[in-house]
């Protein structure tokens, strides 16, 4: 009888334990999560759409950096057509991606932003950009992918340099090739 009680205690502290960890994981660590990137400065994420009045500011300039990487399993060739611009805040401004996939099989792929200095993420708004939807790549297939921005006038005074970084990560086999992505494509 002793023995049902032990099992019993075990399995109730047991069902404690997961509880707590569910919580954890679902109310503590975002917020956490969230406040650590700000306070470092990581992981960056950009503001909405653009709801302000697009008045330029001709008197001040802001140079965005362009970063791209992959993640480690990523195979693909991937880089900015330029490794920055001087914009004008207020202005909308674009840019372009490259993407080749050197394999021998169809793949997917998913880009995901990040702005730094993390303070300026809440100032720079993407209305167009290929990290809204995943990617698909044929074989050799080359594709140019746009980012549209505009860097709020409001951007603090102190931030004359941001930079937006994409890591591009494969999940082909999260989510397998089906349809051709829907963006102009070029050829190799």
């Amino acid at each position: 009888m002793s023995e049902v009680i032990a099992t019993r205690r075990l399995v109730a502290r047991l069902l404690v334990v997961v509880v707590v960890m569910f919580c954890f994981g679902v109310f503590v660590l975002p917020p956490f999560y969230d406040a650590m990137c700000r306070v470092f400065g990581i992981n960056g994420k950009t503001a909405g759409p653009y709801q302000g009045e697009q008045v330029i500011d001709e008197v001040r300039q802001v140079r965005v950096q362009f970063l791209a990487t992959n993640s480690a399993e990523m195979v693909w060739e991937f880089a900015p057509k330029a490794d920055e611009l001087l914009v004008h805040p207020g202005e909308t401004r674009d840019m372009l991606f490259v993407a080749y996939n050197p394999s021998d099989h169809p793949m997917t792929a998913q880009a995901i932003p990040s702005i730094s200095p993390s303070k300026a993420a809440a100032f720079f708004h993407k209305t167009e950009c290929f990290c809204f939807s995943q990617q698909v790549l044929q074989p050799g297939e080359r594709i140019e992918m746009p980012v549209r921005f505009i860097v709020d006038r409001d951007l603090p005074q102190d931030v004359k340099h941001l930079t937006l970084s994409y890591t591009l990560f494969d999940i082909t086999e999260r989510k397998p090739p089906v349809v051709q992505a829907t963006l102009a494509r070029a050829t190799p």
